[in-house]
């Protein structure tokens, strides 16, 4: 066995005392897909369980071991791993452990194909060696790369002179990070091969004030929503900037996108001095007055009138 302590074998297999030979296939095709080492690459728990749950089907589908079993008289298993020589691939162990493989042409074939997988993988018995009938077990599978991603918050003059970020990997490994200067808000740093399976782990920087300005090199943006009224007829408004609020013209006619500029509002490095830029983004309030609605409609109805002229 792979433990001192001899395990309650129904239990491992999550079923009740001297349940039917069908119930014990599906709860050992279950519990061996659940702790299959192929499919459990992160849980180092998993080999020992596949290992026990193999040893619980051996011992409860043959009616000799498993008397022996339950007496407590088992013999003591021989010192022989089936898996020292590695897992095979999850479907062909079920292949060989249930008898699930293609059926032959051939009947003589097929009856001795059959003697040979309708016994279980043994602990004690099984060398390692799969019967000559049956299909060599496939290459491991190729898993998935895991793809990571953290937020690193950043302050402007972080941005800007570059800073240290320590980073801690998921096996608690802790990686110091220099990001570069002049860096912007929304760019994405790669730390390459760190994660499981040989992904890449990325660094997003996120560089705002409480405000609203995002940084991005030696240029601030800020986005600037007006009622539908503002950007029509233009206004006057005040708009926050690393050195304070100044006031902006809107002129009139304004739509979601346009951009205003404010000259020397960004940051500055070696007499170079970034702009600020202002975006439009006109928005509808959610909730209308009647007065409102009455005079969206006429809007409505005006331009109607324009374009039948």
């Amino acid at each position: 066995m792979t433990s001192t302590a001899e395990p309650n074998y129904w239990s491992l297999l999550g079923l009740e005392p001297d349940s039917d030979a069908d119930a014990l296939k599906r709860a050992f095709r279950r519990e061996a897909r659940r702790w299959h080492p192929d499919l459990n690459a992160n849980d180092r728990q998993a080999e020992e369980r596949f290992k026990l749950v193999n040893e619980a089907y051996a011992v409860l589908s043959d009616p000799k071991r498993r008397r022996a079993w339950e007496g407590r008289s088992i013999d003591p298993p021989s010192h022989v791993d089936p898996f020292a020589s590695g897992f095979p691939g999850f479907e062909d162990y079920l292949e060989v452990v249930l008898g699930l493989g293609r059926r032959r042409a051939n009947d003589e074939d097929d009856e001795a194909r059959q003697t040979v997988t309708d016994s279980p993988v043994d602990s004690q018995h099984f060398s390692g060696d799969w019967p000559a009938t049956a299909p060599p077990p496939p290459p491991p599978p190729v898993h998935a790369a895991e793809t990571l991603e953290t937020d690193v918050l950043l302050t402007p003059d972080q941005a800007l002179c570059g800073t240290a970020v320590e980073i801690e990997l998921r096996d608690g490994t802790l990686v110091e990070v220099l990001t570069p200067p002049q860096a912007g808000d929304g760019w994405r740093l790669r730390l390459a091969g760190v994660t499981p399976g040989g992904g890449d782990h990325f660094l997003h920087l996120r560089v705002q004030t409480e405000e609203g300005l995002r940084i991005d090199g030696l240029r601030v943006h800020y986005r600037l929503e007006l009622l539908p009224a503002d950007a029509a007829l233009g206004c006057a408004v005040d708009v926050p900037t690393l050195s304070g609020p100044v006031t902006l013209q809107v002129p009139p006619g304004s739509s979601s996108g346009r951009l205003l500029r404010l000259r020397g509002r960004g940051l500055e490095s070696d007499d170079r001095r970034g702009d600020q830029l202002v975006e439009i983004v006109v928005v509808i309030p959610a909730e209308l007055t009647e007065a409102e609605r009455a005079l969206y409609r006429r809007l409505q109805e005006l331009a109607l009138e324009t374009e039948l002229d």
